[in-house]
């Protein structure tokens, strides 16, 4: 799963068997270490009734419905996306994508779980 956070929007990436993991088991996790004892921790799981964010600590979470994740899961859709207010005028936009396979090799990428790109060339 590839998490990119930019300004207020935070997009998660999964690959077809994360994405058979989310629709069978409710939770796909990650993390991310900073050191011995110092990790990020990013997940998405099964919850509440739309998309949403949560912050705890060293740990985001996305929350997705279970029956929207699955539809999400049987589709072509490409993604879901959502918004959450977070005070002060400001909205949280929450993106989850199905993630295709580059176009191009990337030294250090691993496409093999991607899904097949649609497009045939950049």
């Amino acid at each position: 799963m590839k998490l990119r956070i930019r300004g207020d929007s935070i997009r998660l990436r999964l690959s077809q068997g994360e994405v058979a993991a989310l629709a069978e088991g409710g939770i796909v996790e990650e993390s991310i270490g900073f050191g011995p004892d110092v990790a990020l921790s990013y997940a998405i799981a099964f919850g509440g009734t739309t998309l949403s964010a949560t912050l705890s600590g060293p740990r985001v979470e996305v929350s997705v419905p279970a029956d929207v994740a699955r539809a999400w899961a049987a589709s072509d859709a490409v993604g879901l996306e959502g918004a959450q207010d977070i005070g002060q005028g400001r909205t949280l936009r929450i993106l989850v994508e199905k993630d295709f396979a580059c176009l191009t090799t990337r030294p250090h990428e691993d496409d093999a779980d991607a899904f097949p790109n649609p497009k045939t060339s950049c």
